[in-house]
This record gives structure tokens, C-alpha cells and sequence, in this order.
């Protein structure tokens, strides 16, 4: 389970919290200041517009994939390239010594409905070529649809101080309607006005910088993590078809990881020597 997001955005909150708290001159803490930094109009400005911001912008079919992304963000490494690599490694064994169809049944046992697409492709004595174009425009199709996923928090991002920004406009305004110091009344608004002003574009900011684009960049590394791994299938599972040596395939699939984790590939395969 990956928690990381979760753990960033409370500790975020907590010292945003404890920063407006405490005072550094005392050292003391005034929990009566987060009163200042509660107001409901400013929520509704901000939290409610980026919303129907968000609603207005993008169809119903993205709308009800958002448990879904929360979901994704809390997976652990499903996409583990190394896993992948040593999997294919060992279907091109299979393949070398028994044929093709010998992998059918592997690839029945499967839970990567990818890779299991592209195994039984060569099973099927599917034309290269054509494998190729197929799996390509699957994964092509993948990286469409994830970074319209993505899309949708980064544009959530952007309008979150947008209205900010018309919250502070609309407490502006009410501020200057306001300004007439012959009548008490008016004078003492001045300060709840300007509250509304600046809060507002507090609020934007935090779920713009503390919410949002943390999911987009997190799902974002998740769509990066997929793809290199479907990379990866895409190219064993032609390897395999052409009949390459499965010493020469690793080292050719190998290529794909950073210098990094070819290291500790390296070192796992020493060990397991």
C-alpha cells in the first residue's frame, strides 16, 4: 500500500495548522487564531466553484473514475519491471525448448490482461507486424486516457486560486461598497470584507499546491510506471516471437531501466547465483 500521498497532505495541513498557531516571539500557541482562517462564504467561493469548475469541464464517464484514481494512489508497486522481465525471461525459455504454444497455458494464469493479450497474440501465430501495431495502439489508447486522468487534477489545480481570486475580488468590492465612515456600520464590515479577500486565495492556493497537484503528479508516476512496463511486454513478447536467446532478450529488456536499477538487478541475480 502506498501512502505517501496521504502522509504528505496531512503533514501539510499539520504544519500549516501549527504555523498560524504558533507564535515564535512567545513560543507559545494561540488556537483561537484558526478562528480567523475559517469562513464559510470563502469555502463555498473556492471549494464549490472549483468543483463546478471541474463538473462543467469534463464529462460524467472521467467524473466516476475519481474512487478509482484514489484507489490507484494507494496501490503499492503493482508495475514492477524487474518482476516483468524475469517473467518473460522465463516464457522465452518455455518457448525455446517446447514452441509458442506452450505458452498458451501460462498465459491462461495470468492477472495481466496485457500481457496476456500479447502472449496468446504469438500463440496465435499472429503476424509481427501486426502484433506490434495492435499492442502499440493499446498503449498508445492507455497513455490517452491516464493523461486525460491527470488532466483533470492539473485543471483543478489551476482553477482552485482562480477562484481564489474571485473570492478576493468579491470581498474587495463588498470592502469598497462598504467604505462609508459617516455610518459605523460600514466602517466595522471593513475588516470581515477583507477577511473574505485574502482567505479566499488562501484556500485556492492550499488545494491547489497541497491537494491537487500532488494527486496529478501521483498518478502521473503511476501512468509512467505502466507504460515502461508495457514497453517492456511489448518488447519480450516480440523477442520471443523471433525466437531470440533469452540471455540476450534480458540484456536487451535490461536497457529499458535506469543504471540504477540495472545495478540492483544485477546484484539480486548475483545473489540468486
Amino acid at each position: 500500500m502506498d501512502i505517501t500521498t496521504i502522509i504528505g497532505i496531512i503533514l501539510g495541513v499539520v504544519l500549516i495548522v501549527f504555523g498560524i498557531v504558533f507564535d515564535l516571539n512567545t513560543m507559545e500557541l494561540h488556537i483561537d487564531k484558526l478562528g480567523n482562517f475559517f469562513d464559510p462564504s470563502s469555502i463555498l467561493i473556492v471549494v464549490g466553484g472549483t468543483l463546478a469548475a471541474v463538473i462543467a469541464s469534463f464529462p460524467a464517464s472521467m467524473l466516476k473514475q475519481i474512487p478509482k484514481h484514489f484507489k490507484v494512489m494507494m496501490q503499492g508497486d503493482k508495475y514492477n519491471p524487474m518482476q516483468y522481465i524475469d517473467l518473460l525471461v522465463e516464457f522465452a525459455q518455455i518457448a525455446r525448448k517446447n514452441g509458442l504454444l506452450a505458452l498458451e497455458e501460462k498465459a491462461n494464469q495470468e492477472t495481466d490482461p496485457f500481457l496476456q493479450q500479447s502472449i496468446m497474440l504469438i500463440v496465435d501465430a499472429t503476424d509481427p507486424e501486426k502484433v506490434k501495431e495492435m499492442l502499440n495502439n493499446d498503449l498508445e489508447y492507455l497513455s490517452e486516457r491516464h493523461g486525460n486522468s491527470v488532466n483533470m487534477y492539473e485543471k483543478a489545480a489551476a482553477y482552485a486560486p482562480a477562484f481564489g481570486m474571485i473570492g478576493t475580488l468579491v470581498g474587495l468590492i463588498n470592502m469598497l461598497k462598504g467604505m462609508n465612515f459617516e455610518d459605523s456600520g460600514g466602517a466595522s464590515s471593513l475588516g470581515q470584507d477583507m477577511s473574505v479577500a485574502l482567505i479566499t486565495t488562501f484556500y485556492g492556493c492550499v488545494l491547489a499546491n497541497l491537494i491537487f497537484m500532488p494527486i496529478a503528479k501521483k498518478l502521473s508516476g503511476k501512468n509512467d510506471d505502466e507504460y515502461l512496463c508495457k514497453q517492456i511486454i511489448i518488447e519480450g513478447v516480440l523477442s520471443i516471437q523471433s525466437g531470440e536467446n533469452p540471455k540476450f532478450m534480458k540484456e536487451k529488456l535490461l536497457s529499458y531501466l535506469t543504471q540504477a536499477q540495472r545495478e540492483m538487478a544485477k546484484e539480486e541475480t548475483t545473489r540468486n547465483d
